[in-house]
Protein backbone atom coordinates (compact mmCIF):
# COMPACT_ATOMS: atom_id res chain seq x y z
CA UNK A 1 0.00 0.00 0.00
CA UNK A 2 1.39 3.17 -1.26
CA UNK A 3 1.72 6.15 1.53
CA UNK A 4 2.07 9.55 1.17
CA UNK A 5 4.18 10.13 4.47
CA UNK A 6 4.64 7.96 8.08
CA UNK A 7 1.53 9.87 9.44
CA UNK A 8 -0.75 8.61 6.93
CA UNK A 9 1.10 4.79 7.47
CA UNK A 10 0.47 5.51 10.84
CA UNK A 11 -3.33 6.26 10.79
CA UNK A 12 -4.21 3.62 8.46
CA UNK A 13 -2.10 0.84 10.89
CA UNK A 14 -3.93 2.06 13.74
CA UNK A 15 -7.23 1.79 12.59
CA UNK A 16 -6.37 -1.96 11.38
CA UNK A 17 -4.76 -2.32 15.04
CA UNK A 18 -8.24 -1.28 16.67
CA UNK A 19 -10.66 -3.67 15.22
CA UNK A 20 -7.72 -6.14 16.26
CA UNK A 21 -7.82 -5.12 19.40
CA UNK A 22 -12.33 -5.33 19.49
CA UNK A 23 -11.25 -8.67 18.27
CA UNK A 24 -9.01 -9.64 21.26
CA UNK A 25 -11.86 -8.05 23.35
CA UNK A 26 -14.19 -10.41 22.63
CA UNK A 27 -12.04 -13.53 22.60
CA UNK A 28 -11.34 -12.32 25.83
CA UNK A 29 -14.54 -11.95 27.01
CA UNK A 30 -15.94 -15.08 25.71
CA UNK A 31 -12.70 -16.82 27.55
CA UNK A 32 -13.77 -16.05 30.45
CA UNK A 33 -17.47 -16.96 30.24
CA UNK A 34 -16.00 -20.13 29.92
CA UNK A 35 -14.19 -20.31 32.69
CA UNK A 36 -17.21 -19.13 34.61
CA UNK A 37 -18.74 -22.20 33.11
CA UNK A 38 -16.33 -24.43 33.68
CA UNK A 39 -15.99 -23.20 37.48
CA UNK A 40 -19.71 -24.12 37.87
CA UNK A 41 -19.85 -27.13 35.71
CA UNK A 42 -22.50 -25.59 33.55
CA UNK A 43 -21.13 -27.73 30.80
CA UNK A 44 -23.47 -26.88 27.78
CA UNK A 45 -22.44 -22.93 28.46
CA UNK A 46 -18.84 -24.13 28.66
CA UNK A 47 -19.27 -25.49 24.89
CA UNK A 48 -20.66 -22.51 23.77
CA UNK A 49 -18.45 -20.13 25.23
CA UNK A 50 -15.27 -22.21 24.04
CA UNK A 51 -16.57 -22.47 20.69
CA UNK A 52 -17.32 -18.17 20.05
CA UNK A 53 -13.55 -18.05 21.97
CA UNK A 54 -11.98 -19.83 18.58
CA UNK A 55 -14.26 -17.77 16.11
CA UNK A 56 -13.06 -14.89 17.90
CA UNK A 57 -9.45 -15.99 18.18
CA UNK A 58 -9.40 -16.57 14.65
CA UNK A 59 -10.63 -13.28 13.91
CA UNK A 60 -8.29 -12.08 15.96
CA UNK A 61 -5.50 -13.40 14.08
CA UNK A 62 -7.04 -12.17 10.73
CA UNK A 63 -7.41 -8.97 12.01
CA UNK A 64 -3.87 -8.97 13.36
CA UNK A 65 -2.40 -9.75 10.05
CA UNK A 66 -4.43 -7.06 8.41
CA UNK A 67 -3.01 -4.58 10.50
CA UNK A 68 0.65 -6.31 9.93
CA UNK A 69 0.34 -5.90 6.34
CA UNK A 70 -1.24 -2.40 6.71
CA UNK A 71 2.18 -0.99 7.92
CA UNK A 72 3.82 -1.48 4.37
CA UNK A 73 6.27 1.37 5.24
CA UNK A 74 9.94 1.73 5.00
CA UNK A 75 11.05 3.99 7.57
CA UNK A 76 14.62 4.10 6.83
CA UNK A 77 14.04 5.15 3.56
CA UNK A 78 11.48 7.74 4.64
CA UNK A 79 13.79 9.32 7.67
CA UNK A 80 17.13 9.06 5.17
CA UNK A 81 16.02 10.49 2.04
CA UNK A 82 14.94 13.54 3.80
CA UNK A 83 11.04 12.90 3.01
CA UNK A 84 10.31 12.76 6.83
CA UNK A 85 11.62 15.81 7.02
CA UNK A 86 9.86 17.19 4.85
CA UNK A 87 6.63 15.75 5.74
CA UNK A 88 7.05 17.62 9.22
CA UNK A 89 8.00 20.88 7.62
CA UNK A 90 4.20 20.29 5.22
CA UNK A 91 2.47 19.47 8.54
CA UNK A 92 4.31 22.42 10.82
CA UNK A 93 3.06 25.08 7.95
CA UNK A 94 -0.49 23.55 7.75
CA UNK A 95 -0.40 24.11 12.05
CA UNK A 96 1.30 27.67 11.55
CA UNK A 97 4.06 25.70 13.79
CA UNK A 98 7.46 27.89 12.72
CA UNK A 99 10.47 25.87 11.70
CA UNK A 100 13.88 26.09 9.95
CA UNK A 101 15.87 23.71 8.71
CA UNK A 102 19.32 24.61 9.34
CA UNK A 103 22.07 22.23 8.05
CA UNK A 104 21.42 19.15 9.63
CA UNK A 105 19.33 20.23 12.28
CA UNK A 106 15.43 21.96 12.53
CA UNK A 107 14.78 24.97 14.19
CA UNK A 108 11.49 25.49 15.96
CA UNK A 109 11.74 27.77 19.17
CA UNK A 110 13.31 27.27 21.40
CA UNK A 111 13.93 23.49 20.18
CA UNK A 112 17.11 22.10 18.42
CA UNK A 113 15.82 19.00 16.61
CA UNK A 114 17.82 16.44 14.86
CA UNK A 115 16.51 13.50 12.67
CA UNK A 116 18.90 10.03 13.35
CA UNK A 117 17.36 7.89 10.25
CA UNK A 118 19.99 5.13 11.60
CA UNK A 119 18.19 4.90 15.17
CA UNK A 120 15.28 5.30 14.39
CA UNK A 121 14.03 8.37 16.35
CA UNK A 122 14.88 12.03 16.68
CA UNK A 123 16.69 14.51 18.66
CA UNK A 124 14.84 17.27 20.59
CA UNK A 125 17.87 19.33 22.33
CA UNK A 126 19.78 16.31 22.91
CA UNK A 127 16.84 14.13 24.06
CA UNK A 128 16.71 11.32 22.17
CA UNK A 129 13.39 10.20 21.34
CA UNK A 130 11.75 7.07 19.55
CA UNK A 131 8.19 8.47 18.71
CA UNK A 132 8.77 9.34 15.35
CA UNK A 133 4.65 9.76 14.39
CA UNK A 134 4.60 13.93 12.75
CA UNK A 135 1.88 15.32 15.01
CA UNK A 136 3.13 13.83 18.20
CA UNK A 137 6.47 15.45 17.42
CA UNK A 138 4.82 18.55 16.42
CA UNK A 139 2.53 18.75 19.46
CA UNK A 140 5.70 18.53 21.80
CA UNK A 141 7.63 20.97 20.12
CA UNK A 142 4.31 23.13 20.58
CA UNK A 143 4.11 22.06 24.32
CA UNK A 144 8.15 23.24 24.86
CA UNK A 145 8.07 26.26 22.61
CA UNK A 146 4.42 27.38 25.33
CA UNK A 147 6.72 26.84 28.68
CA UNK A 148 9.01 29.70 30.10
CA UNK A 149 12.66 28.53 28.90
CA UNK A 150 15.19 28.20 31.20
CA UNK A 151 18.46 30.45 30.84
CA UNK A 152 21.39 31.48 32.82
CA UNK A 153 21.82 34.51 30.98
CA UNK A 154 24.13 36.32 33.58
CA UNK A 155 26.67 32.95 33.11
CA UNK A 156 26.06 32.83 29.35
CA UNK A 157 27.10 36.69 29.68
CA UNK A 158 30.54 36.17 31.54
CA UNK A 159 31.90 32.98 29.18
CA UNK A 160 30.84 35.06 25.62
CA UNK A 161 32.69 38.36 27.29
CA UNK A 162 36.15 35.76 28.36
CA UNK A 163 36.10 33.89 25.36
CA UNK A 164 35.58 37.82 23.69
CA UNK A 165 38.74 38.88 25.56
CA UNK A 166 40.65 35.83 24.71
CA UNK A 167 40.28 36.50 21.63
CA UNK A 168 40.92 40.35 21.31
CA UNK A 169 44.24 40.59 23.20
CA UNK A 170 47.15 42.39 21.48
CA UNK A 171 48.40 45.29 20.13
CA UNK A 172 45.00 45.78 18.11
CA UNK A 173 42.73 49.06 18.90
CA UNK A 174 40.25 48.34 21.95
CA UNK A 175 37.29 46.97 21.89
CA UNK A 176 37.48 45.25 18.10
CA UNK A 177 34.47 43.86 16.95
CA UNK A 178 35.01 39.79 16.21
CA UNK A 179 32.58 37.58 14.55
CA UNK A 180 30.12 35.58 16.81
CA UNK A 181 31.11 32.42 15.02
CA UNK A 182 34.67 33.23 16.18
CA UNK A 183 33.77 33.52 19.72
CA UNK A 184 32.14 29.78 19.44
CA UNK A 185 35.27 28.26 18.25
CA UNK A 186 37.21 29.88 21.48
CA UNK A 187 33.95 28.33 23.80
CA UNK A 188 34.23 24.78 22.00
CA UNK A 189 38.02 24.73 21.67
CA UNK A 190 38.59 21.47 23.76
CA UNK A 191 38.23 18.00 21.67
CA UNK A 192 34.47 17.05 20.69
CA UNK A 193 32.99 20.40 22.07
CA UNK A 194 32.27 21.44 18.92
CA UNK A 195 29.64 17.96 18.36
CA UNK A 196 28.70 18.99 22.28
CA UNK A 197 27.50 22.65 21.57
CA UNK A 198 26.48 23.60 18.14
CA UNK A 199 26.89 26.49 15.96
CA UNK A 200 22.88 26.13 16.06
CA UNK A 201 22.66 25.86 19.95
CA UNK A 202 24.98 29.24 20.27
CA UNK A 203 22.77 30.87 17.89
CA UNK A 204 19.94 29.94 20.30
CA UNK A 205 21.53 31.01 23.56
CA UNK A 206 22.69 34.39 21.54
CA UNK A 207 19.06 35.65 21.33
CA UNK A 208 18.23 33.84 24.64
CA UNK A 209 20.74 36.51 25.73
CA UNK A 210 19.36 39.12 23.57
CA UNK A 211 15.75 38.49 25.01
CA UNK A 212 16.76 39.32 28.56
CA UNK A 213 18.23 42.80 27.95
CA UNK A 214 21.23 41.93 30.19
CA UNK A 215 24.54 43.06 28.60
CA UNK A 216 27.18 44.20 31.08
CA UNK A 217 29.65 41.28 32.88
CA UNK A 218 30.81 41.65 36.44
CA UNK A 219 33.88 43.53 34.65
CA UNK A 220 32.03 46.05 34.07
CA UNK A 221 31.96 45.56 29.78
CA UNK A 222 28.51 46.43 28.11
CA UNK A 223 27.85 43.82 25.07
CA UNK A 224 27.20 45.54 21.63
CA UNK A 225 25.58 43.07 18.76
CA UNK A 226 26.73 44.66 15.68
CA UNK A 227 25.37 43.13 12.16
CA UNK A 228 26.84 44.56 8.54
CA UNK A 229 27.59 43.42 5.14
CA UNK A 230 28.25 40.60 7.10
CA UNK A 231 24.63 39.44 8.41
CA UNK A 232 24.16 38.30 4.48
CA UNK A 233 27.56 36.27 3.84
CA UNK A 234 29.88 33.93 5.70
CA UNK A 235 29.55 33.66 9.95
CA UNK A 236 26.03 34.72 9.83
CA UNK A 237 24.51 32.99 12.92
CA UNK A 238 21.01 31.93 12.29
CA UNK A 239 18.66 30.63 15.25
CA UNK A 240 14.28 30.95 15.15
CA UNK A 241 12.99 34.12 17.31
CA UNK A 242 9.78 33.75 19.24
CA UNK A 243 7.92 35.24 16.26
CA UNK A 244 8.95 32.46 14.22
CA UNK A 245 10.78 34.79 12.16
CA UNK A 246 14.79 34.11 11.37
CA UNK A 247 16.71 35.90 13.86
CA UNK A 248 21.19 36.40 13.06
CA UNK A 249 23.52 37.29 14.51
CA UNK A 250 27.15 38.10 13.26
CA UNK A 251 29.59 39.98 15.66
CA UNK A 252 30.24 42.02 19.16
CA UNK A 253 32.32 43.34 21.01
CA UNK A 254 32.66 44.16 25.01
CA UNK A 255 33.32 47.58 26.04
CA UNK A 256 34.18 49.37 29.03
CA UNK A 257 30.75 51.30 30.54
Amino acid sequence: MAYDGLEEALVATAERIEVAARASATAGKELKRAAAAAGTGAVRDLRKALAAAVVAARELEGAARRAQDAYDFDEAEHLASGRYTRELLALAAAQDLPIVEDDERLLCYPSLIRILPADAAIEVDRRRDKRLRPTVVLAGLTATAQRPVRFKAEQFLESLGSAYELLAAGPDKADPVLRLDAIWSVLTLLPGQSREYSKQEFARDLYQLDLSGIRTTKAGRTLRWHASSGTRGAGVLTTVAKSGQQQRYWGASFALS
